[in-house]
């Protein structure tokens, strides 16, 4: 009986490749926290260690979704779990850019409605036109944001 002749990749690089694949075809999900002194742990439980607390309207990533807690992920890259009822499905964005400015239309030579400073949270009204988000500010102005001037989207 003849041999059958070698794969040109093994099984194990198969199924990297198939998480890979995976991972890369989910999309990424932001909520944001729905009070004020939103308080995220080292664990899922609220009698685990507090980390930090944030205002209402923050922005974090999902990672994991474990029924009543979610392990989520801050602009800074921390990694903690918070209650599924402390967040918000709202999408907002935190300006990460020590300054951005906030155009008219979605083009850098469109007026310069203002400038936001870093940390300011916006709501998130449209995202990915071209590079720029459609943001809108507590006091109520709405206006255009370079993609990379701001985290959340």
């Amino acid at each position: 009986m003849p041999k059958k002749p070698p794969l040109p990749f093994s099984k194990g690089f198969a199924a990297a490749m198939l998480t890979l694949a995976a991972l890369s075809a989910t999309a990424l999900e932001f909520r944001s926290a729905a009070e004020h002194g939103a308080v995220f742990y080292d664990a899922p439980s609220d009698k685990a260690k507090k980390l930090f607390v944030v205002s209402r309207g923050y922005p974090v990533e999902v990672l994991i979704d474990n029924k009543d807690w979610l392990r989520v992920r801050d602009q800074s890259g921390a990694l903690a779990w918070v209650s599924r009822a402390s967040l918000s499905p709202r999408r907002t964005v935190v300006v990460t850019a020590q300054k951005c400015g906030v155009h008219a239309m979605p083009d850098a030579k469109s007026a310069l409605l203002f400038n936001a400073e870093r940390n300011v949270v916006f709501e998130l009204i449209e995202a990915g036109k071209s590079g720029w988000v459609k943001v809108k500010h507590r006091d109520g102005a709405v206006g255009y944001a370079r993609i990379e001037e701001v985290w959340g989207v």
